[in-house]
């Protein structure tokens, strides 16, 4: 096929150029940097069946020649209030790439027949009070919170989305993703795995917010672009969980991190202030993914982060 993937210079976008050039598809990257980095295409430069574009989606967009796929992953995910990527300080920017790009996205798409794949996330179960998340689940947000910026975007891009292949007949799909790590990965995220792993490699304590007890799954980048991929090639218009359904708390995660890296500097709690309205519990239920796209996640925490200390070593200047 050849596919537009937006956001192609982000963590997930370029893992998705690489994978999909890799079965033999046609890529065109858009990205306008805002977030991106191009140093997370830059391996991809001479690759004959990619072509790469600087573009705000959000403003209007052309697409040279007919596209048959469209994977729309371009937006701050930053939750990290002191970055100036995160959503925090990007918050026009964050709605606008959730409500205008998706409508050009979807525009196109049904101007070209082409299949389209919306990136969503798990922020739109917002704090939950449904545990773990099912699809089903509408979510316990807040839509005038500070958070509100990037989790409202990815809900009403879910609803542009559904209206667009209920009315106009559009080939849809809607991946939740849930907490993914890996290479390539902004370490001022402002997540705790960023966080945690930076300080451990640096010999520092690792900080845990309050006493720990909030808890997250963790998915190696790997396994999450393996669900993606499959459910693009699916025939599922509904939205489908991608993530790792094993949960575990920030302190039990913080020490995990610790034992892998052999970090002695042990952890240092500070007061959790929560002010952002911080989620306490984070846990995919991917029964449909199992069902519907015979997909579980098979890379363990240990060997997920192994994978990534070395992306993180030399971001660092530690080899």
């Amino acid at each position: 096929m050849r596919i537009l993937i937006t956001g192609a210079a982000g963590f997930l976008g370029s893992h998705l150029c690489d994978r999909l050039l890799a079965e033999g598809h046609e890529v065109i990257g858009m990205d306008n940097f805002i977030t991106g980095s191009p140093d997370n295409i830059a391996h991809l430069a001479g690759n004959e069946r990619f072509t790469f574009f600087k573009r705000d989606i959000s403003n209007y967009m052309f697409v040279p020649g007919k596209v048959e796929a469209i994977l729309h992953f371009a937006s701050p995910a930053s939750p990290n209030p002191l970055s100036a990527s995160g959503y925090f300080n990007l918050p026009i920017q964050t709605m606008k790439a959730g409500a205008l790009g998706t409508h050009n996205c979807l525009g196109i798409a049904r101007g070209q027949n082409a299949r389209f794949l919306l990136a969503s996330t798990s922020e739109i179960y917002g704090d939950p009070l449904v545990h773990p998340q099912v699809e089903s689940y509408a979510g316990n947000v807040d839509p005038i919170g500070t958070r509100a910026v990037y989790d409202e975007a990815k809900r009403f891009a879910e609803s542009l989305t559904m209206a667009y292949h209920r009315y106009h007949h559009v080939d849809t799909r809607i991946v939740r993703i849930f907490n993914t790590y890996g290479p390539r990965m902004d370490l001022e995220d402002g997540r705790a795995l960023p966080n945690f792993l930076k300080q451990a490699l640096l010999g520092q304590p690792l900080t845990v917010y309050g006493d720990g007890g909030q808890s997250r799954s963790f998915c190696y980048v790997d396994d999450l672009i393996d669900g993606i991929v499959r459910l693009l090639y699916s025939e599922e218009n509904m939205p489908v969980n991608i993530g790792n359904p094993v949960e575990m708390t920030v302190l039990q995660f913080a020490e995990a991190i610790n034992r892998i890296v052999g970090n002695k500097a042990g952890i240092s709690f500070v007061p959790d202030a929560r002010s952002a309205r911080d989620p306490q519990r984070r846990q995919p239920d991917i029964t449909r993914a199992k069902e519907i796209l015979g997909w579980e996640p098979k890379v363990s925490l240990d060997e997920g982060i192994k994978k990534t200390i070395p992306f993180f070593k030399q971001k660092l200047g530690l080899v």
